[in-house]
């Protein structure tokens, strides 16, 4: 048993070493050409320290386009814990491209000052733009096992109870919107306790998308599809038994039955860039490792996509 976990092992660093290498130098790319712009944009509007007190402005030893790198490549790397792929792979198998690290109690330090950024640049220039076609929904994001809620305490105030189609459950809801490439459009976390449709209603979430949007049979709404529909978004849904029958095209009802492309999204999202986990201590760790897991994804090679063409004649779909 030893030596096949160790066979496993060394099978699993080679696929991570390959992995890491091959995207770790455009990962660093653009995050550094950003935190460069950034840095400058902030330089000129950014409060000064009263002059009568000393401040040390000392530079760290890895920088936040380091930083942000770091995090990027632990998602995508395959390991569970943020300690082992620190300690275990980068300061070891990584000497070369970061030849100044730190210890890991300063490095979370680092990773909740490069959130910022972090954030911004995931809006700015790592998000997809609209085709017309997008998907929406919520995902369950779990802090903690249900039989230890009343025993959690870093989230409290913060997490809510909600429910899902899996049952109940502690944490926050990862409200997404997606076109058809796969690509995240926009994003909300809300309390697990919030409606689904309630971030629909706000503007900025919608700001980019156009078009048609489906979605469950959790967002249908009269008031909700009307609102919409003078944005210039087509709300399309599924019926529930109750609900009396309405006439929709064959296009649409083809792409209705595609929007399992986001509950794709969702499990590579949990299961792959690892944005679900249990083990937070501070509010301010479980934003990081949700904004990086976004970015991860969003440097995945192969994203979930729905390959369509239009008829020219009659305007039908032909899906591959």
């Amino acid at each position: 048993m030893y030596i096949k976990a160790l066979k496993y092992n060394n099978i699993h660093l080679k696929t991570t070493l390959m992995l890491i290498d091959s995207k770790l130098v455009d990962i660093f790319f653009y995050t550094d050409e950003f935190c460069k712009d950034f840095n400058k944009t902030l330089d000129g509007v950014q409060l000064r320290a009263d002059n009568s007190k000393k401040s040390r402005n000392k530079p760290c030893k890895l920088s936040d386009s380091e930083v942000i790198t770091i995090l990027i490549a632990f998602h995508l790397g395959g390991y569970r814990t943020l300690k082992h792929f620190y300690t275990q792979y980068v300061q070891v198998h990584l000497t070369k491209e970061f030849p100044e690290t730190v210890s890991y109690n300063r490095f979370v330090e680092l990773q909740q000052k490069a959130l910022l950024p972090m954030v911004i640049f995931l809006k700015m220039i790592r998000l997809g733009s609209c085709t017309g076609i997008s998907f929406v929904d919520a995902t369950s994001l779990r802090v903690c096992n249900n039989k230890r809620i009343f025993n959690h305490k870093v989230f409290d105030g913060i997490a809510q109870r909600g429910k899902s189609t899996m049952g109940y459950f502690f944490g926050f809801k990862l409200h997404l919107v997606i076109n058809d490439k796969g690509e995240i459009l926009n994003f909300v976390i809300t309390p697990g306790n919030v409606d689904d449709r309630e971030p629909l209603k706000n503007n900025n979430f919608l700001d980019k998308v156009f078009g048609k949007l489906f979605a469950d049979k959790g967002y249908i709404g009269q008031k909700l599809f009307e609102q919409l529909f003078i944005d210039g978004i087509q709300l399309i849904t599924g019926l529930k038994r109750n609900m009396k029958n309405c006439l929709m095209s064959m296009n649409d009802k083809i792409l209705l039955r595609k929007r399992s492309i986001i509950e794709t999204i969702n499990d590579e999202l949990k299961n792959i860039c690892q944005i679900e986990h249990s083990r937070h201590r501070s509010f301010g760790n479980f934003l990081t490792n949700l904004i990086s897991g976004l970015l991860a994804y969003s440097f995945l090679p192969k994203k979930p996509a729905i390959k369509y063409d239009v008829e020219p004649t009659f305007g039908q779909l032909a899906l591959f």
